[in-house]
């Protein structure tokens, strides 16, 4: 079985790559929040045992943490994240009061993800100067990582959430600023890989219903975040999703079918909803 180690954060991906597939372990850091929680911790490691991958999901997690928040605690070399780690049969481990400088001592990483706070992320202004920083940061420390930028969803249209409000309330609007300001800045810094987890939620809209959220905000369980996972195996791990075998209890034939097909065009056509 090929093995692959992924460590996960905050990322954003422009398309499939296939460095993964020709690699028989391949590590990947992600540096996030709960949004990275939601796409990675509760279904990757099922669809990639169902490719025949053996993967290693670790994830930087801090709550509702933005760029900014991310770059002082690397200025500070603050012990404020959780380190969760999955092994190849999904088996969780968490250690806290970690620093980003010890997750990047720790592994000689291929790939590392970075991403924005959700309210803030259709904003490119809030990008600067963090996300220069931070990248600038992970490439001293691992300059043979490739860097990939984690493109989030928009809220529900019935969100309370306050961040919503920088984008008049509108999910098609918020959407659409996420994949403006992500497409304009994460080039900027080198980024060429993007993880369009946004525009497969938003695919997935147009046949499963406009939420897809269980507050709002953060992805429905399990069609939200089976969603976003499927995304990130294609992305991420170049394994086409469609026809993936694995699928979590309580999803009917249709919304597995299209769950997998949301993310596949996604990664196809990252920038543009596609209806199915």
């Amino acid at each position: 079985m090929k093995k692959i180690v992924l460590l996960l954060s905050c990322v954003l991906i422009f398309g499939a790559s296939s460095f993964a597939a020709q690699r028989d372990t391949i590590k990947v850091l992600a540096i996030g929040n709960s949004f990275s929680e939601d796409a990675v911790e509760e279904h990757l490691s099922f669809l990639a045992q169902a490719e025949g991958l053996t993967v290693v999901i670790g994830n930087m997690y801090i709550g509702g943490c933005s760029l900014e928040r991310h770059v002082n605690n690397l200025r500070g070399n603050l012990k404020k994240y959780r380190y969760r780690k999955f092994d190849p049969q999904g088996n969780k481990t968490e250690i806290r009061n970690y620093t980003l400088e010890q997750v990047l001592a720790e592994e000689e990483w291929d790939f590392i993800s970075v991403q924005q706070v959700s309210s803030l992320s259709g904003k490119p202004e809030s990008y600067n100067p963090w996300l220069p920083e931070l990248v600038e940061f992970v490439k001293e420390r691992q300059p043979q990582a490739e860097l990939m930028f984690h493109a989030t969803w928009a809220y529900a249209p019935h969100s309370t959430h306050k961040g919503f409000s920088n984008y008049g309330n509108d999910q098609l609007k918020m959407y659409n600023a996420i994949i403006s300001a992500v497409y304009q800045e994460a080039p900027k810094v080198g980024i060429k890989l993007i993880i369009p987890s946004g525009t497969a939620i938003q695919n997935a809209r147009t046949v499963l219903g406009d939420d897809l959220t269980r507050d709002g905000f953060h992805l429905s369980r399990p069609l939200g975040r089976y969603i976003a996972a499927c995304t990130w195996l294609e992305a991420v791990l170049g394994a086409n999703p469609i026809g993936n075998t694995y699928y979590p209890e309580g999803l009917t034939p249709e919304q597995i079918k299209f769950a997998q097909k949301a993310a596949h065009k996604a990664v196809r056509k990252p920038r543009k909803i596609t209806r199915l």
